[in-house]
Formats: C-alpha cells, sequence, structure tokens
C-alpha cells in the first residue's frame, strides 16, 4: 500500500497500516455487541492502524477473540483469512483432494500448508529456486515440518523427476494457487485436473500468469482471481466470525502458527529496515502500546536496589521486570 500499487489507494494525508488489533476502551451509547476490553480488528482496508489510538464507527471493525498472542490477534484478518478462504471457497475440496501453491514460504503459503493438513488435504508446495541455496534448503525443510506433502524448488518443474511425481499421485491435482505469477503458472496449470481450478490471489514477481490455451481449453480449467478485501465487502459478519473462530481454534490448539517478529513503535526503523529484509518469511508486526523509556531509565537509575546492578538493563515491558532475570 505504500509503494502505490495495492488495490486500495488511501486519500492523503493518510494513516499507514492495514492491519492491526486494537483493545477497545469505551464505546457509545449506541453500539450493540461491543464492550470495554474486547478485541477487533479492521473490516475493511486502509483503515490505518499505524497510531495508537483512534475513534471510529462501530460498522468498521469485526471482534476478535481475545485469548490468542497478540501478534497473531494483529495478523489474522488478512493472511491466514486468505488461506483459509482459498481452500474453503475453491476446487469443490475433500479429504484426500490435492493442492499445488506457490509462494508456499509466504504468511499465506505457509498458512495453506497447515490449514490444508488439518482439512485433510494433501499439498505441493514450490518455492522459488532463484535465491541462495542455505534460504531454499531451509525453506523446504520448513514446509515439510509444517505437513507439506512434496515441497519442491521452482526449477524441479522441469525435470523427468517431477513428471514421474505427478504421474504416481494417488488422486487429482483440484485446486492451483498463484501468487507469484511468471513461468512457473504454467507448469502448475497443466498438472492440475480436468476442471481443476486456478486461482491468483498475488504478484510477488510482477509477472503475468501464463498459462496456455490449450491448457485452459482442453482441460476446462476455471481461471479465476481472489481478494480478500471483496470477500469481507461481499459478506456478512457472521460469515467472517466463523472463519475467525476456526483460525483462532486451531491457533489455541497450537496447531496453526504464524509466524511473527514484534517490534515497539519507538524502534520503527530497525522494524522498516526488518521488513525489507529478501527471504524472510516473517511479517513484522509493530507493538503500539509501548513502553515510556525514558520513565523506564529514571526509574531504573533512581532505585538505589536497582541502579548499581541494573542500570543499563530495559526490559520490554516495565511493568514485567524482574531484577533477577
Amino acid at each position: 500500500m505504500i509503494e502505490g500499487v495495492y488495490g486500495i489507494k488511501a486519500k492523503l494525508p493518510a494513516v499507514a497500516g492495514n492491519e492491526g488489533v486494537a483493545v477497545v476502551r469505551e464505546v457509545g451509547s449506541n453500539v450493540k455487541g461491543l464492550k470495554v476490553g474486547d478485541w477487533v480488528i479492521p473490516r475493511g482496508g486502509a483503515f490505518g492502524t499505524w497510531r495508537e489510538e483512534a475513534v471510529v464507527d462501530q460498522e468498521l471493525v469485526d471482534k476478535i477473540p481475545n485469548d490468542i498472542p497478540r501478534p497473531y490477534a494483529a495478523i489474522i484478518g488478512v493472511n491466514p483469512s486468505t488461506a483459509y478462504r482459498l481452500l474453503k471457497d475453491f476446487g469443490n475440496l475433500k479429504p484426500g483432494d490435492w493442492v499445488i501453491q506457490n509462494g508456499a514460504n509466504s504468511m499465506v503459503g505457509l498458512a495453506v500448508v497447515q490449514i490444508a493438513a488439518l482439512l485433510g488435504l494433501k499439498t505441493i508446495n514450490i518455492v522459488r529456486s532463484d535465491k541462495p541455496e542455505p534460504y531454499i534448503f531451509n525453506d523446504l525443510r520448513l514446509l515439510d515440518k509444517l505437513g507439506g506433502t512434496f515441497n519442491v524448488r521452482s526449477d524441479f518443474l522441469k525435470t523427468s523427476d517431477w513428471r514421474e511425481i505427478i504421474s504416481e499421485l494417488d488422486g487429482p491435482i483440484k485446486l492451483g494457487l498463484n501468487c507469484v505469477g511468471g513461468e512457473v503458472t504454467a507448469d502448475m496449470a497443466r498438472v492440475l485436473s480436468y476442471n481443476g481450478t486456478f486461482v491468483t490471489y498475488g504478484g510477488m514477481a510482477k509477472q503475468p500468469v501464463v498459462i496456455p490455451q490449450e491448457v485452459i481449453n482442453y482441460k476446462n480449467l476455471n481461471v479465476t482471481g481472489f481478494w480478500l478485501t471483496e470477500w469481507v465487502k461481499n459478506n456478512d459478519r457472521e460469515s467472517r466470525s466463523i472463519m475467525l473462530e476456526d483460525l483462532a481454534g486451531w491457533i489455541r490448539e497450537e496447531r496453526l502458527t504464524l509466524f511473527t517478529e514484534l517490534h515497539d513503535f519507538d524502534d520503527f526503523d530497525w522494524a522498516l529496515k526488518r521488513a525489507l529484509l529478501p527471504y524472510s518469511f516473517r511479517k513484522i508486526v509493530l507493538n503500539m502500546d509501548y513502553p515510556d523509556r525514558m520513565a523506564q531509565h529514571d526509574y531504573l537509575s533512581s532505585t538505589p536496589e536497582l541502579k548499581n546492578e541494573h542500570y543499563f538493563r530495559f526490559e520490554a515491558d516495565a511493568d514485567h521486570y524482574d531484577g533477577d532475570s
């Protein structure tokens, strides 16, 4: 969104931030279904979450469970929700069916692997081969640990071993998920079953989706796109609530892991550098309720029993300071 290439462009001047979770501090007399202490997330895009507080209409937020980790709550509404909808809404999938995806090491891709396994689906997960070998190795190992059935690099799709694996699968590949674009999309479409579905939900490589005409025609493929923002706009709160409760339930049970990296907002410069690092699979989350560093400094330096031994120790949360740890 900051680059100006997202589907929504905020009207300037604007507050940045498309995702986040907030705690309700006050409610108006006409508010129904929300109370002080509830957690809420934005209902639409371009909300402007990089701020410490906001006064908003109830229609602009949705309530979410407040018993999951806060960094998870901050991102549950977009990437894991996208993965959930892709598997629930496309391909008429049943346990035992196969799904193939590129960008498998993305936040959505990692959620697809885990949710698919929870739903009894099998996955073929592709990671880009145009990056250093150690990163590729780590990606494939992570996908294996998360329950991916076959995890491969994109250049493997050109080999005879790939064709042999596809020929020996125990069922049809009914759904293809694309968030990258480029030539790999043609390789994926070629292995989809007759009447299969190919969904594009992103374009990280900024390259066109390339699917040969004969593949579309002779396989009767359904080629479509998906954008969660439109889904939220066109569906009621109950539908979204059911989805969020399912996701939160898997998180509580430690069956769904979301990979995050939490930074206080006063460390924004470093957080931004971390967010722009290549090959990272963790999503950067900003903590807007960060401690007052100067107050913490004054407290530590003016407390006799702490002054000498702990003068240079600064914890992330002053309320949880423990001088023995």
